[in-house]
Formats: structure tokens, sequence, C-alpha cells
């Protein structure tokens, strides 16, 4: 397994940036924040799909830990400052391992340590409830991106998974991503729709990011990035982290999990649920109709075609572990990812290519966010629009 050392020894000096890991929600979903109850110090392979040991054996390096609610949450800012005292309660509880990042520089520490950096995003513009206050409420607390939605629009975005409203972004949008760029937060634009991510792109005087998506050119699902857009991102500066959810990377995969996503409906539970209860419908629907399954070299092809569209400087990885039911033979949890570099290995990537990709890309664009930050900070005092002033 020459490429799996290979792979390995790289990660020892150039460790995983992982995008998107919801590990928090996962906690709240399971045990409501016994952390206790799943000490991810030890093997919690049963339960989650990330513990500290496996993301020792995975070469993980800093890992952006999502603090998502649901856009149907009855009060969603409360909910994510929750999400928030959950990533906070981890840092204290594994010192160790785990060390607070807000920056570049952060990050670089904690990599000199031999501690996983520690950072969040917000997923979901809904987390800020129409309030540039808020927003930069979130920026005080930590959170270094935020994705403009989720799976439903927000008043000022159009989501890639709704109906289109705003046909895009509206003036209160475009103000969002302004005051994004003001603060040094990362504009994150998975989840998004087409004509939200290039009004954003417009609108950004910031390298933007893609925290946990892949190519449509190679698999026609909404929440992928289309050619065009990959194409503006060596302008921009940002970059686009490939996801690994078998419904975004595989074509077949994505008529099953239609039906599958209906079958949870049918039985009274929303598609997203991974609690123990939903799982077991997932997993009897799954025995009447195998699911498609993705691979290594599966999500390996959309790094290749990322690649090739935006450039090596512009592709990352973000597998949303703990978010997804299912995973990809091979990047079962985040113990996977020497398996997805030795593929890349045996595909001709150098191991400069391969720095990029895992490290030294999702540096550079924080550290780019950051320095635009500080320049807008002298000129621009904070924002005090309302939606209602920008949008009437």
């Amino acid at each position: 397994m020459p490429s799996l050392e290979a792979a390995r020894e790289l990660l020892s000096e150039f460790p995983v940036v992982d995008g998107h890991n919801d590990l928090p929600w996962a906690l709240r979903a399971q045990v409501r924040y016994d952390l206790d109850a799943r000490d991810i110090a030890a093997d919690q392979s049963a339960h989650l799909h990330t513990d500290i040991p496996r993301l020792r054996a995975g070469g993980v390096g800093a890992q952006y830990w999502s603090v998502y609610v649901r856009t149907d949450s009855p009060d969603p800012v409360a909910a994510t400052l929750e999400q928030i005292d959950c990533v906070r309660q981890l840092l204290d509880r594994h010192p160790g391992d785990l060390r607070p990042a807000l920056t570049a520089a952060d990050m670089e520490a904690a990599r000199a340590e031999g501690r996983i950096a520690s950072l969040m995003g917000a997923e979901g513009g809904h987390s800020i409830a129409n309030s540039l206050g808020t927003l930069r409420g979130l920026y005080g607390l930590g959170v270094r991106y935020m994705t403009l939605t989720h799976n439903d629009n927000v008043d000022w975005a159009d989501s890639a998974t709704d109906e289109p409203k705003a046909g895009g972004l509206t003036a209160f949008g475009r103000e969002v991503v302004r005051e994004m760029n003001r603060l040094g937060m990362l504009v994150d634009l998975s989840h998004v729709a087409a004509t939200t991510m290039r009004d954003a792109l417009d609108a950004s005087s910031a390298p933007v990011i893609f925290s946990h998506s892949s190519a449509r050119a190679v698999c026609d699902h909404p929440r992928n990035v289309p050619d065009d857009v990959l194409e503006r991102l060596p302008a921009n500066g940002g970059m686009a982290m490939v996801t690994f959810v078998p419904k975004f990377v595989l074509q077949a995969a994505v008529d099953w999990t239609a039906a599958a996503d209906e079958n949870m409906r049918a039985h009274g539970f929303h598609p997203l649920d991974t609690t123990a209860e939903a799982m077991k419908v997932h997993r009897a629907f799954e025995e009447r109709r195998p699911r498609p399954v993705a691979t290594v070299a599966t999500v390996a092809d959309h790094l290749d075609h990322m690649r090739e569209a935006a450039g090596i400087d512009h592709v990352g990885i973000g597998g949303d572990y703990d978010g997804t039911a299912f995973t990809p033979d091979g990047l079962a949890d985040v113990s996977g990812y020497p398996n997805l570099l030795a593929e890349l290995l045996d595909r001709g990537w150098s191991k400069a290519d391969l720095a990029k990709l895992t490290w030294k890309n999702a540096v550079r664009v924080l550290d780019a966010a950051q320095d635009v930050a500080r320049g807008l900070q002298a000129t621009r005092p904070p924002s005090n629009a309302t939606i209602e002033s920008l949008d009437g």
C-alpha cells in the first residue's frame, strides 16, 4: 500500500482542514449535549462519524464545526447559541487535542502544537434572524463562516433546494455579504441557488468558500457548483470544498435519495433526521431497495473536475460527517481521508497539489478574508441597515 503510506506521511505535515462537520448537531439530537454519554475522547463509532481517535487517524489538523440549526427552529438564534456553547464545551473538555482557532495564525499554531484547530461555521442565514447585529454577535462568539441559506430560502437569499423567490440575493442579502466581508467572516455558498452564488460573487470583495459542495458537471444536483461558478473562483480567490455525501456525488444516488426522503416523510420523520428511530426507517427502506454506493473514486472524480475548472489553488475538502446518514465506501468516517489522498496520488496528483488541497488553500483563504476585513474596517463603520429599509 505505498500510496496509502505516502498519503499518511503527507498528512503528518499538511493535515486536512475539513470545511464542515455536524458533530454538534449530532450531539444535540442524540443526547442533548450530554458529553459524558458521547465522550469523543473514546471510540464512538457505534453512534458518530467523529471522535478524537478517528480524527487523529484521519490526519485532520483543522475542523470547521458546523453550528447548524434547522430552518424550522422556533428560535434559531438561541439554538445557534446552544450549538456554539456545545463547541466551547468540547474545547474545554479536550484541550490537549482541540485548540480554539479564530485566525489563520491560530490554525498554524495548532498545527505546530500537534492539536486540531477548531473553528465554527453557521449553516444558514436563518441563524441571524434578519439582523446584522446578530451577525456581528455570532462573529464575536467565534463563528468564522456563514452559509447564506440551508435547504430553505431565507427572506434575502434563495436556496438551491427551494422554489426561487428572491432571484438570488436581495438588496439586504448583498448588505449581509458586505458586512461579512467587513467582519472577516467567510461567505459560504454551499446550499445556495446558483443565482445566489453568482450574486454573492458579484457582491463580495473577499474570497468565498463552498464548505461542502461538489461539481454539478459530474453529478447534476442543485447542491453542487456549476462550472461557470467554479471558473470564477480564481479571480475571487475563494475555494470549493468537495463533500462526500453520496446523494451529491453519485448520479445514481439522486433518484434513490428522492424516494428515501419521501419514505421518511411518510413515516413522520424529517429526511435529515439521523436519530436511532429515523435510521431504523432508513435501513428498512434500504433493505427493500439497496442504495447505490459511492466510493473514494467517486469523490476523486469530483476533485479532478473541480481542479480542472477552478485550479489547484481553489479546491478543498468538506466531508459533512455526522450530517449525513450515508457515506462512501472507504470514507465511512473521519479516519478515511488518507484513502482519498491515496486515490489522488494514484491519479497523478503531486504532493504539492495535495498539500494545497488539505491545508494550504483553506489557511490562505481565511487569511485573505481577514486581510480584506482589516482594510474595510478602516474605512467603513458597522452597517445598521435593516431588511425593511433595503427590501421594503
